[in-house]
Order: structure tokens, then C-alpha cells, then sequence
């Protein structure tokens, strides 16, 4: 174990040289990575990256659109032309599939967290 007085040696021998540069003022020029990193921040108000990732209709190339129920096993087929003209060519299949079961569901126990279908999206 080293005395205090090494300790304090050694202590000395580790502190970071002090700074050359002086500090920037409110007048000098910003640095280009401080620039660079407000350009490439996303703002907080920003949509998801998630979500808009998600396919659309307008993106799919199948003509029937299956989804399935993994708990009743229902299947719920609907064409992309049909699916369009309810929902729109914009909308997302994933929410699109929940509503086709949900609007069909036979498996309602009354309880929020047991409610509904599980969709599982197959291609056709």
C-alpha cells in the first residue's frame, strides 16, 4: 500500500494538463460539428421511424390480403382493391388486418385485456 505522500505524487502526476485554448465566447464562429449535429437531430415533435416503416397498401404487391385470428383461427380474407376503397391507400395493413378482425370477433369475454383477435399476417 503506498504512503499518503506517494499517493499524493502519483495524484499529481495523473491531472490533465490545463486547456491551451480559451474558452469560445457568444461572438466567435460555432464549431462545423456543432452544425453538423443540429442539422442531423430529429425534432421532437417528429413522427416515428417505426411506424412510417410500416408497409401500406399501396405497397403491397398481393391482390388478396389474408389475416388470421392465432386465438379463435379465424381467417379474414379481403381483396387490395376492396381494402383500399374502405380504408385508403395510405393506410398501414397491420392496423388495417386488427380492424377487419375486430369488427368480426366472436371472442369477446367482456374484459379489456382478454378482448379481441391476435392477427397473424400471412402472405397469399
Amino acid at each position: 500500500m503506498p504512503t499518503p505522500k506517494q499517493m499524493e505524487k502519483l495524484a499529481k502526476t495523473m491531472v490533465n494538463p490545463p486547456a491551451k485554448e480559451s474558452p469560445r465566447g457568444p461572438q466567435d464562429p460555432m464549431p462545423e460539428e456543432y452544425w453538423r449535429s443540429v442539422l442531423n437531430d430529429v425534432p421532437a415533435d417528429a413522427k416515428p421511424v417505426a411506424r412510417s416503416a410500416a408497409p401500406r397498401l399501396s405497397d403491397l404487391p398481393q391482390h388478396v390480403l389474408r389475416v388470421s385470428c392465432r386465438r379463435c383461427e379465424r381467417i379474414v380474407e379481403i381483396q387490395k382493391a376492396d381494402a383500399v376503397r374502405l380504408y385508403g391507400q395510405h393506410a398501414i395493413w397491420k392496423e388495417v388486418g386488427q380492424r377487419l378482425l375486430n369488427n368480426t370477433c366472436q371472442s369477446r369475454t367482456g374484459r379489456y385485456e382478454e378482448d379481441g383477435c391476435w392477427p397473424a399476417f400471412e402472405p397469399v
